[in-house]
């Protein structure tokens, strides 16, 4: 009855790139709409801003216990069902007639995606063994997600000025429908648990109350600043959360989080350079978007363009990556593209008022896309290493919760240190400086991944994990022969 656990390959790789391709577009398509979302609704500027931080907030902090519950229910049905869930929002935020109908849609998208996603990735992890084959399949993954979320910026403009806001929000029902006609096509059926574990609860409380406190006083800085009460008590708060939580963990027989999988420099080293390398490049779609919109005097469609040449590098980046990687350790690639980001950004930060696409985006756009395309593919591979099938969701929703985490955080600071450099001007030299500096830091980011990348990940490239060795591991993990 179980015997086509493992599927077809091809078509597990397809469906989580779908997937991930939907989440990562619609991460930004909505930003380029928001005016004519104002507009339409009657939004006022601050409920106006929870339409992006609704997802955040939700995608946020959900994405660990979304990964933990794959584990434990099956992958195939909680990603089907995350997928359902977030086409139906997405259908439901097309036909709002209120602002309230739109911010509940957008939450829904984001408790959907927090279900996808790292089931996307544990289903990859748990079909393609460790070596090449996984390389190349999170190589590929790597690059539709960069992809997404850069056209998610051309396919916003181009909706909202050729279809009207509701296409951001509707577009995504054919890809979530091609997605889950992929998971009929070949994706395997859930095994049957071979035991049952109870629910971690406590910790699913603690985890997702502690990061979305988190996300949720970071991403209202834009409004209410750093220093408001409402941000140190949510900040606060999280802290509490969250130190709670590792304690809770440490306790628990059958944890949400297993404290001992940090432990591995591949884990730990990964999450904290993607949670460096998110923060980089969210900010940087931010700056740049904003640089060519309000300094440049690009429309909405012009903007998304501009941003082509940013997709054919993150792509191109993410095929060297794989290449590099199917050889050699993915610190090389790591480093390597860290290096080449940080250097990309760093040429962006010298933008001037009078400038032009040529000379101030275009260049600067292909060297950091490509080296951001060399970080992208191997730090998932690195994440993911030495993972049993077992906490493939676990290790997939920590990796996926630093991500986010990083966009969220790095963007906030970021975006008030390019206003505190502004000030209250408005007009485009001033605007140029702000968004310059914010760009400098960005670079500084991503020569931090490439000393992290440096200083923690190991040298040499990790033995494949076969299938015996992973379940011996994880027989030792529950205290059975193997």
């Amino acid at each position: 009855m179980y015997r086509n656990l493992r599927g077809r390959p091809g078509a597990v790789l397809a469906a989580a790139a779908v997937a991930q391709f939907v989440v990562a577009l619609d991460m930004s398509v909505v930003n380029v709409a928001l005016p004519a979302i104002r507009l339409a609704l009657g939004f006022t500027p601050l409920g106006l801003s929870w339409v992006v931080h609704i997802y955040a907030l939700t995608l946020g902090g959900l994405l660990l216990l979304g990964g933990r519950a794959g584990d434990l229910y099956g992958r195939r049905r909680l990603f089907t069902l995350g997928l359902a869930v977030f086409g139906l929002c997405s259908l439901a935020g097309g036909l709002a007639q209120a602002p309230w109908q739109l911010v509940a849609a957008r939450a829904g998208q984001g408790l959907g995606a927090a279900a996808a996603a790292p089931a996307a990735l544990a289903m990859l992890t748990a079909t393609f063994p460790e070596g090449p084959r996984r390389t190349r399949a999170l190589g590929v993954w790597s690059a539709v997600n960069a992809a997404g979320g850069a056209l998610g910026v051309l396919a916003g403009g181009l909706l909202t000025q050729y279809a009207g806001w509701r296409w951001v929000m509707l577009i995504n029902l054919p890809i979530v429908a091609a997605a889950l006609a992929l998971v009929l096509a070949g994706v395997p059926a859930d095994a049957p648990p071979t035991r049952r574990e109870s629910p971690d609860m406590l910790g699913a409380v603690l985890a997702t109350g502690g990061i979305g406190l988190l996300v949720f006083g970071v991403v209202r800085t834009d409004t209410a600043g750093w220093g408001s009460p409402a941000t140190l008590v949510a900040l606060a708060a999280s802290a509490v959360l969250l130190a709670a939580f590792v304690v809770t963990e440490s306790r628990t027989p059958a944890p949400l989080l297993r404290l001992g999988l940090l432990r591995s420099r591949w884990v730990a080293g990964a999450n904290v350079l993607v949670f460096l390398a998110a923060a980089g490049q969210f900010t940087a779609f931010y700056f740049v978007s904003l640089y060519l919109q309000q300094v440049l005097g690009m429309g909405a469609a012009a903007t998304g363009a501009a941003f082509l040449p940013f997709s054919v590098g993150l792509v191109a980046g993410t095929v060297a990556a794989t290449r590099i990687t199917s050889s050699r350790s993915p610190r090389a690639a790591l480093v390597s593209g860290a290096l080449l980001a940080a250097a990309g950004l760093a040429w962006f930060s010298t933008i001037t008022p009078d400038g032009g696409f040529l000379a101030d985006v275009l260049g600067p756009s292909i060297l950091t896309s490509i080296g951001t395309g060399l970080v992208l593919a191997p730090v998932a591979a690195a994440a993911t290493t030495g993972i049993t099938p077992r906490e493939a969701g676990m290790a997939s929703g920590v990796f996926n919760s630093s991500r986010q985490l990083g966009g969220c955080i790095g963007l906030a600071v970021l975006a008030t240190v390019a206003a505190h450099r502004t000030g209250t001007a408005t007009n485009p030299a001033a605007l140029n400086d702000g968004y310059a500096l914010g760009l400098a830091v960005t670079a500084a980011l991503f020569l931090l991944a490439a000393a992290v990348a440096i200083a923690i990940l190991p040298r040499r490239r990790a033995e494949p994990t076969t299938p015996q060795a992973a379940t011996s591991t994880e027989n030792q993990l529950e205290g059975t022969p193997s």
